[in-house]
């Protein structure tokens, strides 16, 4: 199909993980196809994966593509966006950000990756074994964010706990019963000489509005001066996604060939012409 089409770029929506979209990634480079992955962990891939990060920059600039990954969240809300914010500020202290939202949208992978539905002590134990994710993208907002801005930490402690609900909630796709698990609050903290220094709560849960639970993004930058933001609801997770992986389009086309992030590209924004306009 690829040699048939011939694409200058390609959308890849397959895969959470770096792993997951490797061989597709190596394939699409020796087609000299330029990629834009949602893949949460390709927003940043260079602490979680150092060795695929190498190669994939190797492959990118042997064959001379571009590979970028993108989404609403990694690759706006909690990291991105957060940038944006700190243009205005001298001296940055402490980065506070939460995204709170509804999973009703998502499918069963995305309620079993979450607990969903489960009783609090198989939650637990599913954090303990590894099949309880929470938020993939807090390993990769934040090494964005510190290497941007100049920030250090020392290590980063990340928590999930079960969001326990006192009602029945129901999606197209899963029944919770009162006192069962609703959703995962992930948190994620980076420490420097034992004070926070990058600060990223993401509470996931289905229906939350069924406990009075109002969704929206928030983001403070605790410095000189104090910059905070409020979005409600939040921007949509599916529609932002897809929005992000779209308009970046010209910014890969433009940029040098490798491996790079949302933090290496102009400011991005909506495109209501012709893309070509925005090539150069």
């Amino acid at each position: 199909l690829l040699d048939e089409v011939k694409p200058d770029l390609c959308i890849l929506a397959i895969n959470s993980f770096v792993k997951g979209v490797m061989e597709e990634i190596r394939l699409l480079a020796k087609k000299k196809v330029h990629v834009i992955t949602i893949a949460e962990e390709m927003a940043y891939p260079y602490v979680t994966e150092p060795e695929l990060s190498k190669e994939i920059d190797a492959l990118a600039k042997e064959h001379g593509i571009t590979v970028i990954g993108t989404g609403v969240n990694p690759g706006f809300v909690l990291d991105t966006l957060i940038l944006q914010l700190s243009l205005g500020v001298r001296r940055v202290d402490h980065v506070y950000a939460r995204r709170v939202n509804d999973l009703s949208p998502f499918g069963h992978t995305v309620m079993e990756e979450q607990g969903v539905g489960l009783s609090k002590e198989a939650f637990l134990k599913g954090v303990e074994e590894g099949t309880i994710y929470g938020h993939v993208g807090f390993m990769q907002s934040i090494p964005m964010i510190a290497d941007a801005l100049g920030l250090t930490y020392d290590e980063v402690v990340q928590k999930r706990e079960p969001i326990m609900t006192t009602v029945d909630r129901q999606t197209k796709d899963v029944f919770v019963k009162a006192g069962m698990v609703a959703g995962c609050n992930h948190t994620a903290v980076a420490m420097k000489d034992g004070k926070a220094v990058i600060t990223l709560e993401h509470p996931q849960q289905v229906r939350p509005d069924l406990e009075n639970i109002g969704t929206g993004d928030y983001i403070e930058i605790h410095g000189d001066p104090d910059v905070s933001m409020v979005i409600k609801p939040e921007v949509p997770g599916g529609i932002g996604t897809i929005a992000a992986a779209v308009n970046v389009i010209p910014h890969v086309l433009n940029a040098a060939p490798g491996l790079i992030t949302m933090k290496d590209i102009p400011v991005t924004h909506a495109i209501m012409d012709d893309f070509r306009n925005h090539l150069t």
